[in-house]
């Protein structure tokens, strides 16, 4: 087996795990959620949330990664000192792996895009972008064959290692995505009528904040941090002993947060200057937003082509930091429990997850009868993941760090072995005993309509 890596600076740290945080969900839901639920005043509950659960939840999965310097599985195991809780390690490596295998679907769907954006596939009316993506989607090949090539490609970055591969991805990647943005805002706000959207986003309207907004803003704090998928944990065993969690945690979450914002103001002005109220999901990128972006420019067509082209660009981005984290988990678990080198490892990864892809994707159209309960094979592994999994996982995380890890270790871990200010370990303490199983049982309790 091939020795661990570690990250090799700091700011690899923040910008991997803050990319695998990154994804669709910070530009399909996050501006939507934000825009129906009293703007700016959402965002303020967001960022509560946050402070709530999203950082103690975070330094919790860190330390337990790096503590164990392990795989998830293992390193729930190690912290524990048995194999009761290395279950919960097990749960986090099967739901990344689930995931990976139908979030690549929708990936694919960027990449293709992206390339039907290059060579002028996407130029037309809205029924005619309608009725590419149900072509496209419904496909028995075509989407099949781009959420592969995905999967390859972010095998193409794990199997170069922590440094080599994930950390050089992340200081590309990120900053790219965050150009690529910028660019599309300022683009997007400069149309006749864009203060519109903006207003939209960020203007506080606390009449519309109700219960469930609140727990709304609860799980979208939950999700877009990736709490619950192994994820942090699998990260954080690469992280040095001189990281600072906490400040790491409040980082990654302040540029998540800043991304999704800047989402929003990169959809709502260009939507509300052609007079197009945005909805929410896959809907949004590969229907509304190519004729969204054809009508704003319409006076300037090599413009809108252009905003088209970087807009896909940074969807590829976004998914791709992403999936190399899903992914890194899986080849981190086969390569030290089966005793395999990292290289055969994250094929054994790569090979579940591509043929994951495509069942999910030959599910959602181009064959009948591929699913579970009612449900397509693509909707069903979404559903199993997001409503059961990914919160299970984390409420079991926060009990066991809070009521059944050791607090002097935890203390350790959290002040570096007293390096570090210890003002916050009672707070954090308090919050992952109550507040954060609390926050757990009152999102998954939402998700079931039972509150």
């Amino acid at each position: 087996m091939s020795e661990r890596g570690n990250f090799a600076t700091r700011i690899g740290i923040i910008l991997a795990t803050a990319g695998s945080a990154v994804g669709l969900g910070n530009v399909w839901r996050f501006p939507f959620m934000a825009g129906q639920n009293g703007g700016a005043a959402f965002i303020v509950i967001y960022v509560g949330c946050i402070l709530l659960l999203g950082i103690p939840g975070m330094v919790s999965e860190f330390i337990i990664g790096r503590h164990s310097q392990a795989n998830a599985a293992r390193a729930y195991g190690h912290i524990s000192g048995g194999k009761l809780w290395k279950g919960v390690g097990y749960l986090g490596v099967f739901t990344g792996t689930v995931i990976l295998g139908f979030y690549a679907v929708v990936a694919g769907w960027c990449l293709q895009y992206l390339f039907a954006s290059v060579v002028g596939q996407l130029q037309g009316d809205a029924d005619y972008v309608l009725g590419y993506f149900q072509t496209f989607s419904s496909h028995p090949w075509k989407p099949c064959l781009w959420a592969v090539a995905f999967v390859v490609i972010t095998h193409l970055v794990v199997v170069r290692g922590v440094q080599r591969g994930i950390e050089r991805a992340s200081k590309l990647l990120m900053p790219l995505l965050l150009i690529l943005l910028l660019i599309i805002v300022v683009a997007s706000c400069s149309l006749p009528g864009a203060m519109a959207g903006v207003e939209f986003l960020l203007k506080p309207d606390f009449s519309k904040v109700s219960h469930s907004v609140l727990l709304e803003a609860l799980g979208q704090a939950f999700f877009s941090l990736s709490l619950g998928t192994a994820c942090l944990c699998t990260y954080a065993s690469y992280f040095s002993k001189d990281t600072n969690l906490l400040q790491s945690a409040g980082q990654i979450a302040l540029l998540d947060t800043l991304i999704a914002v800047l989402a929003g103001l990169m959809i709502f002005p260009a939507a509300f200057s052609v007079g197009v109220q945005p909805d929410s999901g896959p809907s949004l990128i590969f229907i509304t937003l190519p004729n969204v972006f054809q009508q704003a420019f319409a006076s300037v067509p090599v413009v809108g082509y252009v905003i088209g082209v970087l807009f896909y660009a940074l969807l590829v981005f976004a998914a791709l930091t992403s999936t190399i984290s899903m992914h890194e988990i899986g080849t981190a678990f086969f390569a030290e429990e089966l005793h395999l080198p990292r290289k055969k490892a994250a094929w054994i990864l790569t090979a579940i997850c591509s043929l994951l892809a495509i069942f999910c994707s030959l599910s959602v159209g181009a064959v009948d009868g591929i699913g579970l309960f009612g449900l397509s094979l693509m909707d069903f592994c979404d559903y199993l993941t997001a409503q059961i999994m990914l919160p299970l996982g984390a409420f079991l995380t926060s009990i066991f760090v809070g009521w059944f890890v050791d607090q002097q270790l935890l203390r350790r871990e959290f002040t570096n072995g007293g390096t570090v200010s210890t003002s916050f370990f009672r707070a954090y303490q308090f919050a992952v005993r109550f507040i954060v199983p609390l926050c757990i049982l009152l999102i998954f309790l939402h998700q079931f309509g039972l509150i």
